[in-house]
């Protein structure tokens, strides 16, 4: 079965999804959304036949906060006496690129990960202590092994990200075997 609501939105572009629901039919019917996570919203489709039209322009999708929402998806009869759920799930919502403010690093968390412990590497590799004390405070530093260790871990992380957003496989390339 076919999801009615999608797990994945982009704001400040047109959403529209048409849907087909045999036992809660327009104008019958009235089907809406409610979606709670950074910001509160609410969908309402308009009659298509017997479909429900959900949309939402730019200008009010452009409002919406990026982040994770939990949704309802409800029919509610044409004289509000029965609502009904039909699905429950969440989504997320990517701020689009409009609303972002300038200076905004679009690096993924382990890509800044991996950038932070290269660049604690650099710097480790004109300090020859890996411990001192002055007055009674102490500072010891992360061993390189360590730091070499989580470079290898977020550097696999990266690069599963980069497979995934150019469509290469996440695993590697094909072997083939011939027995």
């Amino acid at each position: 079965m076919d999801s009615i609501f999608p797990s994945r939105i982009t704001a400040g572009f047109t959403f529209r999804r048409l849907v087909t629901q045999t036992a809660y039919p327009a104008p019958d019917w009235v089907l809406s959304v409610v979606l709670r996570g950074p910001r509160a919203i609410t969908l309402t489709a308009t009659p298509e036949g017997t479909q429900h039209r959900l949309e939402a322009l730019p200008a009010a999708t452009r409002e919406w906060l990026g982040g994770a929402y939990a949704y309802s998806v409800r029919a509610t009869s044409a004289d509000g006496a029965d609502v009904v759920e039909l699905e429950r799930g969440s989504c997320q919502v990517d701020a689009g690129l409009d609303g972002l403010e300038d200076g905004h690093d679009a690096r993924s968390h382990a890509r800044k990960v991996l950038d932070s412990i290269n660049a604690v590497i650099e710097k480790r590799a004109t300090q020859d202590q890996a411990r001192y004390v002055i007055n009674n405070r102490e500072l010891e530093r992360t061993p390189i092994a360590d730091l070499l260790l989580l470079r290898d871990r977020y550097a696999a992380m990266v690069r599963q990200e980069e497979a995934g957003a150019s469509g290469r496989s996440l695993w590697g390339p094909a072997v083939r075997v011939r027995l």
